[in-house]
């Protein structure tokens, strides 16, 4: 049986994948939802054409990672029943790791577990469960990642969102690399502001630079890109002009003086 796992399913960018790979894709099975709530990723499932089923829980718990990994060897147990291909193992064709969240503000200022939940979220669950899917893939699935334009250079007031997700950019290039000879191919999709409730999360501890909302892209534009980019084995999604200028911008001057500049604009109110 060939699924579609997608965390982070229940709103976002998330949502708009499952919409779009709705659409396009009949070789898939089913569709896999990971989210915390359970009302939102039903209301997900009943707009998609596909056999779907929901997965409500936090993927910061590792038991329920390890509960995702006997789904997908066919072993899981949920509470209404076997969940899984009759006891058979299924193939990940598509894992697309979306869940995440950041928080902004000084870091001395914020609560540790803040950033711990980041770090927890953003990087330990997305490489555990990275690392349990790849058993169940095979020659021409496909990793979609979740990074963010902020992993293009260090980002004061949003520090450890911006080293989280500059981990999921190294890494994710990397594992593709490995994995380039298996068929296996992985996309980090690097967008810049984009028009979901991460900000209403976000900048409930603090505010960005006022000029990145003027970036700001619709989630349905970011995910159509990213599938585009991971059909074509691309190891990066970057997302509209400002975004690719930005990235061009952070390899081309000191990292130093971009903070400088960034500072001032802070300064200035922009």
């Amino acid at each position: 049986m060939n699924i579609i796992m997608i965390t982070g399913a229940s709103s976002g960018i998330g949502m708009e994948f499952a919409l779009q790979l709705d659409e396009h894709f009949g070789n898939i099975d089913e569709f896999w939802l990971i989210a915390r709530s359970r009302d939102k990723l039903g209301t997900v499932a009943g707009a998609l054409k596909h056999k779907t089923r929901i997965f409500p829980m936090d993927i910061t718990d590792p038991k329920n990672r390890a509960a995702l990994e006997d789904a997908a060897a066919g072993n899981y147990e949920g509470h209404s029943g076997r969940i899984g291909a009759s006891g058979r193992p299924v193939t990940v064709r598509m894992l697309i790791n979306c869940a995440g969240y950041g928080m902004m503000g000084r870091f001395e200022q914020q609560e540790g577990e803040t950033a711990l939940g980041m770090i927890r979220l953003n990087c330990e669950a997305l490489t555990d469960l990275t690392h349990r899917m790849i058993p169940y893939m095979r020659r021409g699935s496909r990793i979609i990642q979740m990074a963010s334009s902020a992993a293009f250079l260090p980002q004061p007031d949003f520090a450890v969102y911006a080293a989280t997700k500059s981990y999921v950019l190294s890494f994710s290039r990397a594992l593709g690399e490995e994995l380039k000879d298996a068929g296996i191919y992985v996309t980090s999709v690097c967008p810049g502001p984009v028009d979901t409730p991460f900000f209403d999360i976000a900048e409930s501890t603090g505010t960005t630079l006022s000029v990145k909302k003027y970036t700001m892209v619709n989630a349905d534009r970011v995910a159509k890109l990213a599938l585009k980019d991971s059909y074509k084995k691309r190891p990066m999604s970057v997302c509209s002009l400002p975004m690719k200028a930005f990235l061009a911008l952070s390899k081309a001057l000191p990292h130093s003086v971009i903070l400088k500049i960034m500072e001032q604009m802070k300064q200035k109110g922009w």
